[in-house]
């Protein structure tokens, strides 16, 4: 049975993980125990229903810095999301075993460093504010007790293992044959749920923990028992891209990888990366890892308190300005989204785009990304290229909203590295 794909927009406002002041920096969300692996994480669901951080690899570390030296009063409270990202129906207390709000009470100031700062953290879930069922929640982080004054927020999600998710990536396409697009199929094994329609089901898909190019599909191609299959999906195509581009400024003597240049100016030091160009025409391959970021310094016992603050200058040769669009720095250190703070400015003369801004000492994967006017999604295609065989790591979600519900469940979750096809 064939059927079409449609999306549904609720009310409201659709919650994204960002920072919002722009005293705070270095957002990060990882496993309290995260054995050493770099990874988006996600929570899972206790059989018996309640999530209360009782697991370290199965409970959240957020930390960030906020730069300066005077302690501030930072609140956070949570707020159940549908699959959408927009705010359930739910009242706190169904989704809330304990307290609605908690103090950040874990902070150090930095050591010896030249630009002060601050390194706030908490766990979550926890004792005080344990989760009760599944699906997307975002953390609400705030100043002096007032909600409005939001600092930052922090998406993620809590999964029921109910739902089996098959994934596989395939090169050839219903829209073009130069190899620059990645088809995702995905079939969904339904059987542990009780479901009457497949209207009960939404499945979600990211590429690279990205959420401008997301797509949302609330129908499957085809219908076949207990086994919903999204096959040849046009929604379902997307731009390969390219490997990520690195740069290592954990030193503040020498220079780490990609970084030209590091010197000591006016009280701060500075990190000028070696100039950048668009890829040749061939696929070459690179060890990345899709965006993310890792924290630390050398010649530092607390990487979190004793890294430096570094002003990083980032340059991309172009011969013209773009005049259709905007080029930005991408990668989850800008946490995946595009907006003023990281949109680049070009130099006719020097004939490149060029931004910079400060940076914790650590290493980054990073793109240079162009969003033409008035669209949602960015493009490689005129900064980086697109090739099939660039590794890419998708991440799959089904939401289950049965008849008669209140919320959409989160009832299975994974990551598949295109990779792996």
């Amino acid at each position: 049975m064939a059927l079409m794909s449609v999306q549904i927009v609720s009310a409201g406002e659709a919650y994204e993980t960002c920072i919002l002041k722009d005293e705070v920096k270095t957002l990060r969300v990882q496993y309290e125990e995260s054995d050493g692996r770099l990874v988006r994480p996600y929570l899972v669901l206790p059989d018996e229903g309640l999530l209360d951080g009782s697991e370290p690899r199965n409970t959240l570390e957020v930390s960030f810095d906020c730069l300066s030296h005077d302690t501030r009063r930072y609140t956070y409270t949570v707020l159940h999301l549908n699959s959408d990202k927009r705010e359930s129906a739910l009242s706190s207390f169904e989704y809330v075993d304990g307290f609605t709000t908690q103090d950040i009470t874990d902070y150090e100031m930095s050591v010896n460093t030249q630009q002060e700062y601050t390194h706030y953290r908490f766990r979550f879930p926890n004792e005080d504010m344990r989760l009760k069922v599944s699906g997307n929640y975002v953390l609400l982080i705030y100043e002096d007790g007032r909600p409005e004054n939001r600092v930052a927020q922090v998406v993620f999600q809590v999964t029921e293992n109910l739902a089996g998710i098959d994934m596989h990536i395939r090169t050839n396409t219903d829209i073009e044959t130069n190899g620059r697009y990645q088809q995702a199929d995905v079939d969904i094994r339904t059987g542990r749920l009780n479901m009457h329609t497949p209207d009960e089901i939404t499945l979600t898909v990211q590429q690279n923990g990205r959420t401008d190019n997301e797509v949302r599909l609330t129908r499957p191609t085809f219908v076949e028992g207990n086994r919903l299959r999204y096959i040849n999906t046009r929604e379902l195509i997307f731009e390969a891209g390219n490997e990520y581009r690195h740069m290592d400024i954990y030193s503040v003597y020498f220079t780490g990888y990609n970084v030209d240049r590091v010197i000591y100016d006016e009280g701060m030091y500075h990190a000028i990366l070696f100039r950048d160009q668009k890829p040749g025409h061939q696929y070459t391959f690179e060890n990345d890892v899709n965006g993310q970021f890792l924290v630390n310094a050398e010649r530092t016992d607390e990487d979190d308190t004793e890294s430096e603050y570094m002003r990083v200058y980032w340059t991309l040769t172009m011969p013209d300005p773009f005049f259709d669009g905007s080029v930005y720095v991408g990668g989850d250190l800008f946490q995946n989204r595009m907006t003023n703070f990281n949109r680049m400015n070009y130099d006719t003369e020097q004939k490149c785009y060029y931004y910079s801004t400060l940076v914790k000492q650590g290493g980054y994967d990073y793109q240079y990304w162009f969003k033409p006017k008035g669209e949602k999604s960015a493009t490689l295609l005129r900064t980086e290229g697109s090739y099939w065989e660039t590794e890419n790591v998708y991440s799959v979600s089904v939401y289950y909203h049965p008849t008669g519900s209140r919320y959409d469940r989160l009832v299975g979750r994974i990551d598949y590295s295109s990779s792996s096809r």
